[in-house]
């Protein structure tokens, strides 16, 4: 075994076929009669040996196997069949050269004309699969489908139109030929490979012992499909190893702009990354923030799905739900999908699919009554008129984005010239026309129709004409897809026109050189479309670095027309060009809405007016949150505003929180009723001041007058008249002149009124002394002395209060510290030692007056006036004493009213209780006011 090592190593080499032919021929003639490697030369030729049957081979192999097995030898078994399982097929390729065996079944469902350059097309003619379940008992039948498209058989229509009309155009591809090989992908991934591979290899001769190199119809070096995001990057996976370029006119998915995975793909259907973008903005533009969500089992819904949750995040749209649903819906998943959108509060509802998928979808809506919602299309049926028909009641106000619209010209005739004498030169044309007018073409029967009655057609009559029905296939009024179909061909036009001009060292490629056209390779083609523009139809086409067209959409509104058909009415357009801020248009008055004839709302929480802010639900979507009103002090001017402001301190906000409003200013003015109360209270205790000072100049020579000191009663009534007065300059708003005034007014006052009882209080006290036998006291205590002492007593007031003044004096002072809606205007005493050294002092003369006026309490009461000091004393140091706590507590005008009404209480506290006995006895009891009566004990 040893001997044979060198050269199965040398079979790891490349070499020619007949090389490895003989030596595996030799090495099992080797093999079988024992011989060594000596003898190997001298053998069988090689020509001999192509004689020999591929049967006749594998039968040697089974005898090489037992006479190894036989002979022990299992691991020269082993090496021997491995080399001839790889050797046998190829051994019959290389005997069986000539012939080319067809792996399919062979199908007429295809349109096919010759060119110069076949351009290959597949198109979604058939939808929605038959279920089947293959045993690979017997062959499989080929699949089966539900429903033959319209639509695209207009699209296929216009594919050869659009050929046919460059084909007579003497400007563009003067000298090349155009042709076409469409083929049906029954939007199936299957079968859309299937087709794909037929269009680059072109159809082989089915007669048997042709060659590979013999084929009916010619390989096409560019291809325009699928509709389907989905089958298209399937297709291109298979073809995008060979640089075959592929040219969608409706897969939108934004995937397919990844030129990494899909270099060879490109397309006249805008991506999908534009259509999100408008509906996104479309959403928010009618603050829709709840919206449900659903998408069929793509790669185009499942991408646009990813986009449009990203997308809409920016605007603060949530989901409400988002469903994935199979295409071949079954009863479970088609009861999940009615569960979410019943369990959800959401009344507008996107949908990312084909018509078919959403038949039955709106089928189950129907059942289950649910015939609320705003429907919202993807341009994949943005413009489907085939579901109006059924479902008319459940989609009217239905908006969405549908792909730019043009008349092409000529298009209509060349449709309508479809009629009973060519219907028969392909299946599909005949299937179509039977599906239409329901009968039989020739008694055939269409086996992609699978319906009760079907069988039971009559024959076709022969007079048929699609101008007495409508079709969506002779429907020209929305040429979209059509229009894309029809751009892709001319794509592919212009392309070959820019090669077959192009000028030998001016070409694209490496030294100039241009492109081939005989014979034509895909990845020159595919290089040429990457840099082609035109014009068509007054549009200018021009394509970015993905492959992908300038995106412009119109927005479609599903109204009913007069006759109950379907009215799409263009109410808006989104053109990506334009800036940002107005790229969407919308033109709300011609807009018809599923109900009410006004936008739903679709929200998971209403809007947070102004003057409230939103408070997230914890554990839910963005989009549902509760509104909490703004605090005091803070506003929201906005509609759903994340956070409140706070107002400045000037300002404070409205009752509705949703401005700041410049503060009133507050202060005790004459004109509101507390200082209408407080200034009429004053003026009546100055007057009544002033009546009894006139009462004691009248009646001053009485003895009651003259025996209580009368010139210390005439300065006391004085003081407390400016007390009354004083209160005055409390109200009003304060100014720096008039803080000043208050204060020092206030504490010097008192002073002397609190002085001047002082001095009497001592007057009485030692006027009664001096009645003791050797007692000289009162010419110590004279009236000049008395005089001397409310001086002196007021100068230490006066002094505290100049002090005061000079070092940090009160002033006017604009208060905004409190949270209210208003500015105090208040007096800012400045220095606080200053202001209750004041009052401290005052408090002083009144401890002094009080602990005097009682030791002289049991003195003679005819004569005896210390009582009454005492209890107006009383009276003093209850107001005082009461006024500290709430003075302090209080802000504001209320603050100023309790100081104006301590000084008001405690001035008529001091009058009532000193002066009211002695003007009663003059007044009313004249009799008393006798100097005998006096003297009385």
């Amino acid at each position: 075994m040893e001997k044979y090592i060198p050269l199965l190593s040398r079979k790891k080499k490349q070499r020619s076929l007949s090389n490895k032919l003989s030596w595996g021929w030799l090495y099992c003639r080797t093999m079988l009669k024992g011989e060594t490697t000596n003898a190997i030369g001298s053998h069988l030729s090689l020509e001999k040996f192509k004689a020999i049957p591929c049967s006749f081979l594998s039968f040697i192999c089974q005898c090489v196997l037992y006479y190894q097995c036989v002979a022990g030898m299992a691991h020269h078994a082993i090496v021997f069949t491995c080399w001839f399982l790889l050797i046998v097929p190829m051994l019959c390729q290389f005997i069986n050269n000539h012939q080319c065996i067809y792996q399919g079944e062979e199908r007429n469902q295809n349109f096919y004309q010759d060119g110069d350059v076949i351009v290959g097309g597949l198109f979604p003619l058939h939808y929605t699969p038959v279920t089947t379940v293959w045993s690979f008992q017997k062959k499989p039948a080929p699949t089966e489908y539900k429903y033959l498209n319209p639509r695209a058989l207009r699209w296929m229509s216009t594919m050869t139109f659009a050929v046919m009309e460059i084909n007579q155009r003497k400007d563009l591809l003067p000298n090349l030929t155009l042709g076409y090989h469409i083929r049906d992908s029954s939007d199936d991934i299957p079968t859309s490979l299937k087709g794909s591979l037929l269009l680059v290899n072109g159809q082989p001769d089915m007669r048997q012992g042709s060659s590979c190199a013999e084929v009916r119809r010619q390989p096409s070096p560019v291809i325009v499909g699928d509709a389907a995001s989905g089958v298209s990057m399937a297709v291109l996976r298979t073809l995008g190893s060979f640089s075959v370029p592929l040219v969608s006119y409706f897969a939108s998915c934004s995937c397919l702009s990844n030129k990494k995975e899909f270099p060879a793909f490109m397309r006249t259907m805008p991506s999908d990354e534009f259509q999100i973008k408008a509906l996104a903005k479309l959403v928010h533009y009618y603050q829709w923030s709840w919206v449900g969500v659903i998408g069929v089992e793509s790669d185009y819904a499942r991408f646009a799905i990813q986009l449009f949750l990203k997308e809409s995040a920016r605007y603060n749209v949530c989901p409400a739900y988002v469903h994935f649903y199979p295409v071949t819906l079954s009863k479970d998943a088609l009861r999940e999908l009615m569960h979410n959108i019943q369990a959800s509060t959401a009344t507008v509802i996107l949908n990312f699919s084909g018509e078919s998928e959403l038949q039955t979808i709106l089928q189950e809506c129907r059942q289950q009554n649910i015939t609320h919602l705003q429907w919202i299309a993807s341009e994949a049926w943005a413009t489907s008129k085939a579901l109006w028909v059924e479902f008319s009641d459940i989609l009217q106000g239905t908006l969405g984005f549908a792909i730019r619209k043009a008349e092409i010209p000529n298009l209509y005739s060349y449709l309508r010239e479809l009629n009973t004498s060519n219907i028969h030169a392909y299946n599909f044309l005949t299937e179509f026309w039977e599906e239409t007018f329901n009968c039989q073409v020739n008694r055939s029967l269409n086996t992609h129709i699978h319906k009760e009655g079907v069988k039971n057609r009559g024959p076709c009559s022969g007079r048929e004409s699609l101008d007495d029905v409508y079709s969506p296939y002779a429907d020209v009024t929305q040429l979209r897809v059509s229009y894309n179909v029809y751009k892709a061909i001319y794509l592919i036009a212009h392309t070959l026109h820019d090669m077959s001009t192009c000028v030998p060292g001016e070409g694209p490629f490496q030294n100039g050189t241009c492109g081939s056209l005989n014979p034509i390779l895909p990845w020159q083609l595919l290089s040429y479309m990457k840099r082609t523009s035109f014009t068509t139809l007054g549009e200018d086409v021009r394509f970015d670095e993905n492959g992908d067209p300038i995106a412009s959409y119109d927005l479609m509104n599903w109204q009913v027309a007069e006759d109950g058909s379907l009215l799409l009415v263009k109410v808006g357009f989104f053109d990506a060009s334009l800036k940002e801020d107005r790229d969407l248009v919308i033109n709300e008055s011609v807009i018809t809405w599923h109900r009410e004839n006004k936008a739903p709302e679709s929200v998971c929480s209403k809007s947070c007016l102004p003057g409230s802010r939103k408070a997230r639900r914890k554990g839910e979507p963005i989009c549902c949150f509760d509104c909490i009103p703004c605090g005091e002090g803070e506003i929201s001017n906005q509609t759903d505003s994340i956070d409140c402001l706070r107002c400045s301190k000037e300002t404070w906000p409205n009752q509705a929180r949703d401005q700041c409003m410049p503060k009133t200013l507050e202060y005790l003015s004459f004109q509101e009723p507390l200082g209408i109360v407080l200034w009429a209270v004053s003026t009546f205790g100055a007057f009544l001041t002033a009546a009894v000072l006139f009462v004691f100049v009248i009646y001053r020579k009485t003895p009651v007058i003259r025996g209580n000191n009368m010139e210390l009663s005439f300065l006391l009534l004085l003081f407390l008249c400016a007390c009354f007065l004083i209160g005055l300059t409390f109200i009003g708003k304060p100014s720096n002149w008039l803080c000043q005034i208050r204060y020092t007014a206030f504490g010097i006052s008192f002073a002397l009124c609190i002085a001047c009882i002082l001095a009497k209080t001592i007057v009485v006290l030692m006027a009664f002394r001096a009645t003791l036998p050797g007692s000289n006291v009162m010419k110590w205590f004279g009236p000049a002395q008395q005089r001397l002492s409310v001086i002196l007593c007021s100068c230490v007031q006066a002094l505290i209060c100049i002090i005061w003044l000079t070092t940090k004096p009160p002033s006017a002072a604009y208060n905004t510290e409190f949270m209210s809606a208003t500015i105090i205007v208040e007096c800012n005493v400045g220095s606080e030692l200053g202001f209750w050294c004041v009052l401290g002092y005052i408090g002083l003369l009144a401890c002094m007056c009080f602990l005097i006026a009682f030791f002289a309490r049991k003195l003679p009461d005819n004569y005896n006036e210390a009582k009454f000091i005492t209890f107006s004393m009383l009276i003093f140091f209850a107001v005082w004493i009461t006024f500290i706590p709430v003075y302090v507590s209080t802000r504001g005008k209320y603050m100023v009213a309790v100081h104006v009404f301590a000084i008001l209480a405690s001035a008529f506290g001091l009058l009532l209780c000193i002066f009211a006995p002695k003007c009663y006895i003059v007044l009313l009891r004249p009799e008393k006011n006798s100097k005998k009566h006096m003297m009385k004990k």
